[in-house]
């Protein structure tokens, strides 16, 4: 079945209510495989439009400080021999995960830049504003049979944005997270460390801090289906020696994983974790994931690179395995949906769309505190002797 059927049965949604009323919730949108097996749809090519960092106290910069550049290991060399337990938990800073941070970041960039969009001033209007992870979570969510999500949305100036809301079992999980995976979260931006260098041409230095709060992110363009996107995302790290120095074609972004020793754990690695990897990387155009397998001990013994429009072919024969289009049309299927049911401009008003594995997505409608995510200081810049936004979304990219 072509999942456009989706967008028609909700195109009945778009009725006028009353202000003061909250409006009904819009029927559920199926989440089976099955529905979504069509061809691949429209994907533009992403673009980035800029990029911001955030400091090791999580403070915003409009600028390019927290890039750090792709430093491997001689090839000809011995094994990497990284050890990925080294400097846990005595200089290890985690970011304080109770601070819910929604769009911020994103949303203080689009202030600052919103003048220079590249489609023009109206373009905005007509396009969905979210995070990377977030649209990483809808491609994967035909598969996914473990972890639900829930994504709060508001229409502000004809825009529509998306932004994750923490379910009550993934708060349960972190609050209860046991110390081997906060030790295994440790190890993975350890391997950044040991894989990345302050300058280009420099060597990497994994005698300092991990600090988690640090990050670089990419904000970038591209459309699915009909539908405008600007999402920004975080990037690893860029390679001086890629073929082209224009991002994102240069970014990298780093993986680890256990050590491998048999057909069916490579079968199980490239059912569950490449899904993951490709649609994280697939979204934003980086080219390659460079991943460190580590030894029971927490070592790294070898390096393997999986090229991101290559990782589909691991799977390609297997009957349970995953199939990008299916991932593709039923993110676009959701986008539509949520377009179709997120009518009323208005950032005080949340529609939250809920999902649990097997089941459908389902919506329930809600006003201010505690899902209402754009915040006050956004809303009144961008209100400012501004033309009142379109009646319905356009459309054109």
């Amino acid at each position: 079945m072509d999942p456009r059927g989706t967008k028609r049965g909700a195109g009945n949604l778009e009725v006028a209510e009353p202000r003061n009323k909250l409006p009904r919730p819009a029927p559920s949108l199926p989440t089976d495989p099955a529905l979504y097996s069509g061809p691949f749809p429209f994907y533009r090519r992403p673009s980035e439009l800029g990029c911001f960092s955030l400091d090791a106290q999580r403070q915003y910069h409009g600028d390019a400080r927290a890039l750090r550049y792709y430093s491997p290991p001689p090839t000809n060399g011995p094994g990497p021999n990284f050890d990925l337990r080294d400097g846990y938990p005595d200089r290890y800073q985690p970011r304080d995960e109770e601070i819910r941070e929604g769009l911020d970041h994103l949303l203080r960039w689009l202030l600052e830049h919103q003048g220079q969009l590249e489609g023009g001033p109206g373009w905005l209007a007509g396009a969905i504003v979210t995070w990377r992870g977030h649209l990483t979570k809808l491609l994967t969510t035909p598969y996914e049979r473990q972890e639900g999500w829930q994504f709060a949305a508001s229409r502000f100036q004809g825009t529509l944005y998306l932004s994750e809301v923490e379910t009550p079992a993934a708060r349960a999980q972190r609050l209860a997270r046991p110390p081997l995976l906060r030790e295994l979260m440790y190890m993975g931006y350890k391997f950044e460390q040991y894989m990345c260098a302050d300058k280009p041409g420099g060597s990497p230095d994994p005698s300092g801090e991990v600090n988690t709060n640090v990050a670089f992110c990419s904000v970038l363009r591209s459309r699915l289906g009909n539908h405008p996107l600007l999402f920004s995302g975080e990037v690893d790290c860029t390679d001086p020696q890629a073929p082209s120095t224009q991002p994102p074609a240069c970014y990298v972004e780093l993986k680890t994983s256990k050590e491998m020793h048999s057909p069916s754990q490579w079968r199980s690695f490239y059912r569950h974790k490449l899904l993951k990897w490709w649609a994280q990387s697939f979204l934003p155009g980086v080219p390659k994931v460079v991943a460190g397998f580590r030894n029971p001990e927490g070592f790294v013994c070898s390096l393997k690179t999986f090229p991101t429009m290559e990782m589909f072919e691991n799977v390609r024969n297997d009957r349970d395995g995953w199939n990008p289009s299916v991932c593709m049309n039923f993110c676009a299927a959701f986008l539509s949906f949520a377009q179709n049911t997120v009518v009323q401009d208005d950032p005080r008003l949340i529609h939250l769309f809920s999902w649990e594995p097997s089941g459908p997505v389902t919506v329930s409608v809600h006003r201010d505190a505690p899902y209402a995510f754009l915040p006050m200081w956004y809303v009144e810049a961008m209100s400012q002797d501004l033309p009142s936004p379109p009646k319905t979304p356009s459309p054109r990219d």
